[in-house]
């Protein structure tokens, strides 16, 4: 028998997304699967509505709303599976996609987890901010991605559809070993929502497994359903945690020096910001900074930090990306692993 997956979608109020889009998972072609929602709390009817038109669908029912990773945390405490698909509402999937991302793990057991190719659903020829091709990240913790730096997505032409390890694969669509995510920990709770994946994708590959792009899977992605860009809470999130996970996930001088370097970096950001207008950003950038010192003098017992430091980073660029795109103006992932 084919390996098991569970696809678990965690919902919130997303009640439209489930309609738009569960007809398109419904089919999936691979041989053994299982659909389960986690509605964490939702005030609308999804719940009503998912057992009206799909019965078939297993609903787990969360108290409250978690956020998403302890939402995931404590709907996968619940679930039996080989594999995990962890999937946002608002993506859109094709009949195959499961099958390609099975093969990849199945083949090398030293892969932990992949990401499909995630394309943006409103401009399906292009990139989809969240994870793009397959997530990577920077000397200074900046996260980016084959197809997609700072801001700027590329038209997918077929330039990343061969298979590359990577630094993080999208909590939009995550596959992975469901023993290798219990094994880490699981998502850290304290993260609420936002970069939890990528410092989880750290983690394991602390563990001395590997995190792989999968582009012959190739899924579309809405984006910004639930916090959207530009939103003041999204960005307060974005910069907490980044800081978060560069404190738990270094080690030595090299982890004070990143962290007094990013300190700049992001004043400087939230300065520019209130220069334009933004007080909204700035507020959230100061904010953020504030907790994240809270965090370490007060709350670091309740985050989950890294069980070994193994085996070698994938997916991680030595370099300033702040300094290639907005200096010396690199656009494309292929001008800044070439630079």
């Amino acid at each position: 028998m084919h390996p098991s997956v569970a696809i678990v979608i965690l919902n919130w109020n997303g009640k439209k997304y489930l309609q738009d889009f569960l007809p398109h998972l419904v089919v999936s072609t691979y041989s053994n699967y299982r659909i389960i929602v986690a509605d964490n709390h939702s005030t609308d009817d999804s719940v009503s509505f998912l057992k009206t038109y799909y019965p078939q669908i297993e609903i787990i029912q969360l108290s409250e709303n978690y956020g998403f990773a302890k939402g995931y945390n404590l709907a996968l405490q619940q679930v039996e599976a080989d594999y995990y698909i962890l999937l946002n509402s608002d993506v859109k999937v094709e009949p195959g996609w499961i099958e390609p991302m099975v093969a990849l793990l199945e083949k090398d057991t030293s892969l932990a987890a992949c990401q499909p190719k995630l394309r943006a659903f409103t401009h399906p020829q292009y990139f989809e901010y969240a994870g793009a091709a397959g997530g990577w990240l920077d000397h200074y913790g900046y996260p980016f991605a084959m197809g997609r730096i700072f801001d700027v997505s590329e038209e997918d032409y077929g330039q990343y559809d061969q298979p590359r390890y990577i630094f993080w694969a999208s909590g939009a669509a995550l596959f992975i070993r469901a023993k290798v995510f219990h094994e880490a920990g699981g998502f850290d709770n304290y993260f609420f929502a936002h970069q939890e994946e990528i410092d989880l994708c750290w983690r394991i590959q602390l563990l001395g497994y590997k995190i792989s792009s999968c582009p012959a899977s190739v899924v579309y992605h809405v984006g910004g359903g639930t916090l959207p860009k530009g939103n003041s809470l999204k960005t307060y999130l974005n910069f907490r945690n980044n800081n978060i996970m560069l404190y738990k996930n270094m080690h030595g001088l090299r982890k004070w020096y990143v962290l007094a370097v990013r300190s700049v970096l992001d004043f400087v950001s939230a300065l520019k910001n209130l220069l334009r207008g933004d007080g909204g950003y700035f507020i959230a950038v100061c904010s953020a900074h504030l907790s994240f010192i809270k965090w370490i003098v007060a709350d670091r017992k309740k985050s989950v930090f890294p069980k070994y430091r193994k085996g070698d980073l994938y997916g991680y660029l030595r370099k300033n990306i702040v300094w290639l795109h907005f200096v010396k103006g690199k656009k494309k992932f292929s001008e800044l692993v070439e630079e």
